[in-house]
């Protein structure tokens, strides 16, 4: 590991100064609807991804949809005086792709796939003006929304993405699987430079079905993984498709899938695919937090829940990551 990839500071003047000689540029901006923070999706951590110290880039690297290559993304979102000066809107987001070292050249790439694929992971795909409205109907919400303002909940990069990382960490420590993961991507995925990091993609699906065995992975989780791949490759964990079933078609779908249960269904249908207004109604640390924010003597029950949750929708998921997340800043 070198001293960029060591100091935060270092890194972003790197990626500056890259920029500056016009060594990089943006392949695509995302103009968010309303309010949205890259700082707070790069400092907020879920399933193998850990939140990082942001340093001006949030940096990607995932299977593009469609499962048949890997990408990675330069993700910024310049401040209101560089952005001006570059002629971007307020609040803009900018990517810069980056593909693997022998894979497929430039122009070959469906830049506008990437585009769109980055916007569902940083849920840039919703209008965020509609969920304050959801503070001003509640003003708990309202809080968390300031304690955190422009958080978005990020999602995996895909429920392929998703359904490989149920498989790995299923009754495991998540940090020890991340590493696994991560190994897993630089032996038989892709390894990106990203703005003086290096970042490993998971196998594609086909890749994936090359693998007969790997350390740290029980033997038991290769059969289970391929069940994952051959899924993804025939369509089943396509993003689209899960969202036209709708998320309670969608979950009992992907349970017949080798490995993936009740709640791993539920990871990958609302972590992964989109949904914005589900609301987890059996989790108990949302449950209780509520609880808490609220100021109720006990975690409600699930009517109690759902009576309580009207008012968010339809950003009911939105607003139970919020309490997740921000309740202890409060």
């Amino acid at each position: 590991m070198n001293a960029i990839t060591r100091d935060p500071k270092a890194r972003a003047a790197a990626a500056q100064a890259r920029t500056a000689a016009g060594e990089t540029g943006p392949d695509f901006t995302i103009v968010p609807r309303g309010p949205f923070s890259l700082a707070e999706s790069v400092a907020f951590g879920f399933g193998q991804r850990h939140g990082t110290e942001y340093d001006g880039v949030m940096r990607l690297a995932f299977c593009l949809d469609g499962y048949r290559q890997q990408v990675g993304v330069e993700v910024r979102q310049p401040d209101a005086g560089d952005g001006a000066a570059a002629g971007l809107p307020p609040g803009a987001v900018t990517g810069t792709i980056v593909t693997p070292a022998g894979g497929p050249a430039d122009e070959a790439l469906d830049v506008d796939a990437v585009r769109r694929q980055v916007a569902r992971v940083l849920s840039l795909d919703h209008d965020g003006e509609e969920f304050l409205k959801v503070g001003e109907r509640d003003p708990v919400i309202g809080r968390l929304q300031a304690a955190a303002p422009g958080l978005r909940p990020p999602l995996f990069y895909s429920p392929y993405e998703a359904a490989a990382w149920a498989v790995l960490s299923s009754r495991r420590q998540p940090r020890q699987m991340a590493q696994v993961r991560d190994r897993l991507g630089r032996a038989h995925g892709a390894v990106l430079e990203l703005a003086g990091e290096q970042l490993a993609a998971l196998p594609t699906p086909g890749q994936l079905l090359g693998v007969e065995s790997f350390p740290g992975i029980p033997s038991d989780r290769i059969p289970r993984l391929h069940g994952v791949a051959r899924a993804a490759l025939d369509g089943q964990l396509d993003a689209d498709r899960l969202m036209e079933l709708g998320p309670e078609r969608a979950r009992a779908d992907v349970q017949s899938i080798a490995g993936i249960g009740p709640f791993y269904s539920a990871l990958i249908v609302i972590r992964a695919t989109g949904f914005a207004d589900v609301l987890p109604e059996n989790e108990p640390k949302a449950l209780a937090l509520t609880a808490q924010l609220y100021e109720l003597a006990a975690p409600p029950t699930v009517a109690e829940f759902r009576a309580l949750a009207e008012p968010w929708r339809p950003f009911r998921t939105w607003a139970a990551v919020l309490i997740r997340a921000v309740t202890a800043r409060l």
